[in-house]
């Protein structure tokens, strides 16, 4: 983090990223001067209620976030940036988006948690967006131009007020990884039972990690002989959604050998705060892949190691297989993710993180069918990337990896036809 008084005294000439967070209530001048430099500005954290409109005097800047301050409508100051690609402006208290507040060359645009009611159809003309996260609004339609957005890959609407999902929507050729839970659309949220644990019965021990929806913590279980996992959620909106809707994924997903087992859900928490138990998972097991950069937008950062093919195989197999399990009780994960997916040093896995998890009938209609095959496409994308680290490709797999990323989407198989291919 810098300081403003470093800032102001001239001591960071040259500075490719600047992050500042010191209360600021007006955009310091001497930013300015960094802008034959300047790529990444973060101004998170402070109290402005607006931008400069000749914000476009940053030549070079590529990155701006602007989080957890008072803006209440995104500053077209904005727009005026031409190398600008990502743009983060979450937990404000946005109502309204300019149409001249678009930057040309945008592939990433984060608004979670304000207050929109509606969008510019000018969004449609950002054609480089991969990345729209909307969760956390008041949104009752999505413009229809945004289907002119074809490389929008990752959509987040979740916990906004739609009361349907348009049909372009569900065609999009690019669209892998979709959150919409939280908004009043038809169908109810799958059976919900569990076994029930009184906190009384927890003893909470060390902290193992900390994420946007919750805090997990190693702990013991009366009368389990194992140590447990205990997850406490938070209330908060997370640029995927509702931590509550989350642990209600969770719970629908039931049993299944390539998810965590679910112990149970706690009752009576003295602050009422809602926790999950769950197997506490070998510390050596590690993630399959790190979370997209900025400059990937949407790709995970996979580690640079080869694979072997029997490896790559059983992971297609295995995540091929939970997926259509969730499917099949009408549970898009929406997240589907190398990142999100645990494994052991002979390929087993896990796959974890329902934070983007959405619900849909498990009917066969053809919404639900489109939906599965959205899904089927981040299956596609992950499938290239483990292919790529392959040393000796498996038969067929190149071939399964081209008909999960088709552009028709009702054409691409369903899990299950996954599975028997696989």
């Amino acid at each position: 983090m810098h300081s403003l008084e470093d800032l102001k005294a001239g001591r960071l000439a040259g500075t490719v990223r600047l992050d500042l967070a010191c209360s600021l209530e007006r955009f310091p001048e001497e930013i300015f001067d960094l802008a034959d430099s300047l790529e990444v500005l973060n101004l998170t954290g402070n109290a402005l209620t607006t931008l400069p409109d000749d914000l476009s005097r940053l030549h070079k800047l590529k990155v701006l976030f602007c989080s957890e301050n008072r803006l209440s409508e995104l500053p077209v100051g904005i727009g005026g940036c031409a190398q600008l690609q990502v743009v983060g402006v979450k937990s404000n208290q946005i109502s309204h988006v300019p149409a001249a507040a678009l930057p040309p060359r945008l592939r990433s645009l984060v608004l979670t948690d304000n207050r929109l009611e509606s969008l510019p159809e000018a969004l449609g003309d950002c054609r480089e967006l991969q990345k729209l996260m909307l969760a956390g609004n008041r949104l009752r339609e999505l413009p229809g131009s945004l289907a002119r957005c074809e490389k929008l890959e990752l959509l987040r609407i979740a916990a906004n007020r739609l009361e349907a999902l348009p049909q372009w929507l569900l065609r999009m050729p690019n669209l892998a990884w979709l959150a919409y839970a939280g908004n009043p659309l038809h169908g109810a949220l799958p059976a919900q039972a569990c076994a029930r644990i009184d906190w009384q019965a927890i003893t909470l021990e060390h902290q193992l990690g900390q994420g946007a929806s919750g805090v997990i913590h190693r702990a013991r279980l009366l009368g389990h002989d194992a140590p447990v996992a205990v997850k406490l959620y938070k209330g908060d909106i997370t640029s995927d959604g509702s931590p509550l809707l989350e642990m209600q994924a969770c719970i629908a997903a039931g049993n299944h050998e390539h998810l965590i087992p679910l112990i149970g859900r706690v009752d009576n928490h003295p602050q009422g705060i809602p926790a999950l138990v769950m197997e506490l998972i070998d510390p050596a097991w590690s993630n399959l892949a790190g979370p997209p950069s900025l400059d990937s937008c949407t790709r995970d950062i996979h580690p640079a190691h080869r694979l072997d093919g029997a490896s790559v195989k059983r992971l297609a197999q295995a995540i091929a297989s939970v997926a259509a399990h969730l499917h099949g009780r009408g549970i898009s994960h929406g997240d589907l993710y190398g990142h999100n997916i645990l494994c052991d040093e002979h390929g087993h896995s896990l796959l974890g993180d329902f934070g983007a998890a959405s619900f849909h009938g498990a009917d066969g209609s053809v919404e639900a069918r489109l939906i599965e095959r959205i899904e089927v496409r981040a299956f596609g994308v992950l499938l290239g990337e483990l292919l790529e680290r392959c040393e000796e490709r498996p038969a067929g797999l190149e071939a399964l990896r081209e008909a999960c990323l088709q552009a028709e989407v009702a054409m691409r198989p369903g899990f299950a036809e996954i599975m028997l291919s696989l």
